[in-house]
């Protein structure tokens, strides 16, 4: 039998072939994936198709043969990705707001080339299902690539940032003049991404909304703050910056009903110690970011919570309350 013109893709065509033929409900026979590499100018006899399709383990799946009246089925069972793991990266892309629907299209699209043309009509159908509200800054991911660069290079960056006005057009915060910090960390909180940086001018730790940066450019400066950073713990500091808003950071003693400490773990960790005060409640004390996305926080959860102290953050949240009901009083 004479060879065909590519030969050297044979191994390569019968791995997507299979890969994108077969799954655990579908299955192709030898003269199938024989008609297939033809069609690609590539030739080739049982005996060598036996030896290639148990070579396709080197590429990362497994394939089955097995044995149907006189024909002989072959499917992939084990691949890169199952099935259930496909979709749940599926979902991740679809619920972050920092990836623009048209990215979530594309990401999408290349996760399906991990699974079969069957599989895939259900990460489709997940898609037609979305319609959470996605950002519109294409450049996100190339943000991100230049914010990494930049702390693997231990360098400051400066960059532009954008907000929304009245008329829905995205315009430049001080009056279009550039920010510049010291990048340390990246962080995904509430389907955002956020920059981690230290702010030289004011001496302070703050965080930026990465799809809201525009321009960024890594400088020949050295990053600052680095002692600031010494001992940062990342997840804290999400976990006590509600919403991401910014604060001053405080202990804080919560008085809160025992059917609700479901939302105190789920909020702070299963590290807090609880303190129990009567039958119906307990304390507790968590670091926060007092803000008021904090208030709103608390005062969603009703009579089920109330903020002990310190006495200035009892002030705080009513003075907060206080200027929600005037908005609310009839005229």
């Amino acid at each position: 039998m004479s060879k065909g013109k590519n030969q050297k893709l044979k191994l390569y065509r019968l791995y997507y072939y299979l890969l994108r033929k077969t799954d655990e409900n579908h299955s192709v026979t030898m003269k199938q994936i024989r008609e297939e590499l033809e069609k690609y100018d590539i030739t080739a006899d049982r005996k060598s198709l036996y030896n290639d399709i148990d070579e396709t383990k080197i590429l990362g799946i497994k394939v089955e043969g097995r044995q149907i009246g006189r024909n002989y089925f072959y499917r992939v069972i084990q691949k890169h990705f199952e099935l259930a793991e496909l979709k749940l990266l599926v979902d991740a892309i679809q619920s972050a707001k920092f990836i623009s629907e048209k990215k979530s299209r594309v990401l999408i699209k290349k996760l399906e080339e991990f699974a079969s043309e069957y599989e895939a009509q259900e990460l489709q159908r997940q898609v037609v299902m979305s319609g959470r509200v996605k950002t519109m800054n294409e450049s996100i991911y190339y943000n991100v690539d230049e914010i990494h660069h930049a702390i693997g290079e231990n360098r400051r960056i400066t960059f532009n940032y954008w907000k929304w006005n009245l008329n829905k057009e995205m315009i430049l915060k001080k009056d279009g003049n550039l920010y510049e910090v010291s990048p340390w960390a990246l962080c995904w909180d509430d389907e955002n991404y956020y920059l981690i940086a230290f702010d030289e001018n004011e001496q302070k730790i703050k965080h930026y909304r990465v799809d809201k940066m525009k321009n960024i450019t890594m400088t020949d400066d050295l990053r600052n703050g680095r002692n600031h950073f010494e001992h940062f713990d990342v997840a804290e500091y999400m976990k006590r910056s509600f919403g991401m808003f910014g604060g001053d950071s405080e202990l804080v003693k919560l008085r809160v009903k025992n059917d609700l400490v479901g939302v105190i773990i789920d909020r702070f960790g299963k590290d807090v110690s609880l303190f129990p005060d009567d039958k119906e409640h307990f304390l507790v004390h968590v670091k926060v970011n007092v803000s008021n996305q904090f208030f709103a926080w608390v005062f969603g959860l009703g009579t089920g919570i109330e903020i002990m102290g310190p006495e200035k953050v009892r002030a705080q949240i009513q003075s907060y309350i206080a200027d929600v009901c005037k908005i609310y009083k009839y005229h």
